[in-house]
């Protein structure tokens, strides 16, 4: 004869890793989103040069504005001469397109573990909130129209949404399940 407390146990059991699971599926979701803005954000600026020109292009048939025309042909102008005269210049670009790829892959962490692995999605948050207070500062600096500073500074308010959610989210799962850390196991002494 089956005990009947071991079917309800198990019916509370399966009710909650099935709850778990959604709760995985929809941080691993809006993970995998903001990994995927990321990595695109960051790979379009590998083709600066042929990407400023499709751009100048694309915008001549346009209504743009002529403030924004004017910026795209005077950024365009710059990395042509860049690339023509100081192609080494064009290596910065290469390395921020890199770390954006590499700072993609740290988000393996809180996609296979999201609650031992916060730190990444909070990290990547003050990562975004510095993106207001650079463009404030530098945009100045390098001569930056203040409406690009603007832009640069969405993606910063931008790329911080998805993140929220998803830190939201882990603490929910944390409250659900508390997390129980695997025990290490003992060092075993040299004889």
């Amino acid at each position: 004869m089956t005990n009947p407390f071991e079917h309800v146990q198990f019916q509370a059991y399966a009710a909650a890793m099935s709850d778990r699971a959604a709760h995985l599926r929809g941080i691993r979701a809006w993970l995998v989103f903001f990994v995927v803005c990321l990595v695109l954000s960051g790979a379009t600026a590998f083709p600066l040069v042929h990407e400023l020109r499709w751009t100048e292009d694309v915008l001549r048939h346009l209504p743009a504005p002529d403030a924004l025309m004017d910026w795209i042909a005077r950024v365009r102008r710059g990395l042509d001469t860049a690339d023509s005269d100081y192609p080494f210049l064009l290596y910065g670009t290469d390395w921020l397109a890199f770390a954006h790829l590499v700072i993609a892959v740290a988000f393996y962490g809180p996609y296979r573990d999201p609650v031992r692995n916060i730190w990444v999605v909070e990290f990547a948050m003050i990562a975004c909130a510095g993106i207001v207070p650079l463009a404030l500062i530098c945009g100045p600096i390098r001569g930056i129209p203040f409406w690009w500073s603007v832009i640069d500074m969405a993606f910063g308010v931008f790329g911080v949404l998805p993140l929220y959610v998803v830190r939201r989210k882990i603490k929910r799962l944390e409250a659900l399940f508390p997390y129980q850390p695997v025990p290490s196991t003992p060092a075993v002494p040299a004889t």
